[in-house]
């Protein structure tokens, strides 16, 4: 037998390594584990690595609490340890939990089959909002700009698994031509190539008539966000037209409209509440109660106004560091009213509440063809326009700028390494603050993420959780 062209092995009868058998192990609880007990005695666990919320009864929460001690326990993989493990609230002995993280990072942000859009249909509004931050400096998006989308996204199409359209502004609905060009030539081109395609709109809802509203359903755009400030007297004060005039009546109006249909859509109630109004926001409830009823397509999220950059800033009245208790008593007067409202379902997620911006597969297009990141400060900040469109559909990008935007900025941020929250914000939840600040862009939930928890498991029992899209704003 020639060795040098077949292996001596291959003689011999070949037998397959047995399956390892489960004996005992070492086990230790995950890193990434936040616990909170329910007034029932029921233990919630939440890891933040596997994205996992487990809730246990009241007598077993003993048991598992034993069974998290740093220093672990041999026992082999059956029975609860099992379920623990598969949660990941347990881990082996020695097992590298940043390495995972890492690589779930890599995962999640190198993606040449992803392409997510945020189009300007129009950079200019017709309202006038007392906290806005945009400055309106450009209409309608050029035919030309448009041609260049199509013609870029035809191009990648044949790569891609998934595309993400949402029309942003200004006021998206006040660039209507652009939507009808693109929106059901991109419905269309998807659908040919097999793309798993969605579509949404963050708009003021003063033009989503019901004429309007057909077309953009028909053309697979089903998800919106809506601003509401409360009721219609500090609405109209807060987010009045360009010309002065009131604007709540018929963005409600709007509303109803969609309400009556039978369409698969998603509504996100945004109301943005100040000192001045948030103790009237339930009397918004009420209404949008009688009126809507409890569709479970409509959906509140509660914001804190803030100084967001905006030429009035200096009169905008803030909530501080009052506004998540506010925001809690909020949803909590929508839940007793049988409303929806936004929990941590579906933000609970590794890369969850990572922002859009820190994504090098999602991408600004400006109503004159600038490329950006982040609709905050869009235009006004040089390192966000990242490059340009070409009606031949090439962009030109540049390397450093995107790179700023999308490093990963946790593997030189002790704070980040060290941190519970890791796995879900991947340090990244807002590149913007890291830029400005040099400071780590903390969310929310690394300080109420047991208040949140609980309140998560609330409207679980209740019923009232519905997983829908996030929106840019």
């Amino acid at each position: 037998m020639n060795l040098l062209k077949r292996s001596p092995h291959d003689d011999k009868a070949h037998v397959l390594h047995p399956a390892l058998e489960p004996g005992a192990k070492h086990w230790v609880p995950s890193r990434y584990n936040i616990r909170a007990s329910a007034q029932d005695g029921r233990l919630i666990i939440w890891n933040t690595l596997r994205g996992s919320m487990s809730v246990f009864k009241a007598e077993q929460a003993e048991t598992v609490i034993s069974m998290l001690s740093q220093k672990g326990f041999e026992a082999p993989q059956r029975d609860l340890v099992k379920y623990l493990v598969e949660r990941g609230i347990l881990i082996q002995r020695g097992v590298n939990e940043y390495r995972q993280v890492q690589l779930i990072y890599g995962q999640q942000q190198f993606r040449p089959d992803v392409l997510q859009l945020i189009l300007l249909a129009s950079e200019d509004c017709n309202f006038r909002c007392q906290y806005c931050y945009e400055k309106f400096e450009h209409g309608t998006m050029h035919p030309l700009v448009r041609t260049g989308i199509k013609r870029m996204v035809e191009k990648r199409l044949p790569q891609l698994r998934n595309l993400h359209i949402e029309w942003f502004g200004g006021e998206p609905l006040y660039g209507l031509s652009a939507i009808e060009d693109i929106a059901p030539w991109v419905r269309d081109m998807a659908e040919k190539h097999g793309v798993r395609y969605s579509s949404a709109m963050t708009t003021n809802g003063y033009l989503l008539t019901p004429d309007v509203a057909d077309k953009l359903l028909s053309w697979r755009l089903n998800h919106f966000q809506v601003t509401l400030d409360g009721p219609a007297e500090h609405h109209n004060q807060s987010r009045p037209a360009r010309d002065g005039s009131e604007t709540f009546q018929t963005i409600f109006n709007n509303l109803k409209s969609l309400a009556k249909r039978k369409d698969d859509f998603s509504v996100l109630l945004r109301v943005n509440f100040a000192p001045g109004n948030h103790e009237d926001v339930p009397r918004l409830m009420d209404q949008v109660r009688q009126e809507l009823g409890t569709d479970s397509r409509f959906r509140f999220h509660f914001h804190p106004v803030g100084r967001w950059g905006g030429a009035n800033d200096a009169n905008v009245e803030v909530c501080g560091s009052s506004g998540f208790d506010i925001s809690a008593q909020l949803k909590a007067e929508a839940n007793e009213r049988g409303l929806q409202v936004e929990t941590l379902r579906g933000l609970n997620l590794p890369g969850a509440q990572v922002c859009y911006a820190a994504r090098p597969y999602n991408l600004i297009i400006g109503a004159t063809g600038k490329v950006m990141k982040c609709t905050v400060v869009l235009d006004t900040d040089e390192r966000n326009i990242v490059g340009q469109i070409q009606p031949s559909g090439e962009m030109t990008l540049d390397p450093d700028k995107m790179g700023l935007w999308t490093e990963p900025a946790f593997e030189s941020d002790n704070q980040c390494k060290k941190c519970i929250m890791l796995p879900n914000c991947q340090g990244i939840s807002c590149p913007l603050v890291r830029m400005q600040t040099g400071e780590s862009p903390c969310v929310p939930t690394r300080r109420y993420a047991k208040r949140q928890m609980l309140e998560t498991l609330k409207y679980v029992d209740n019923g009232k959780v519905k997983q829908v899209p996030a929106m840019t704003r």
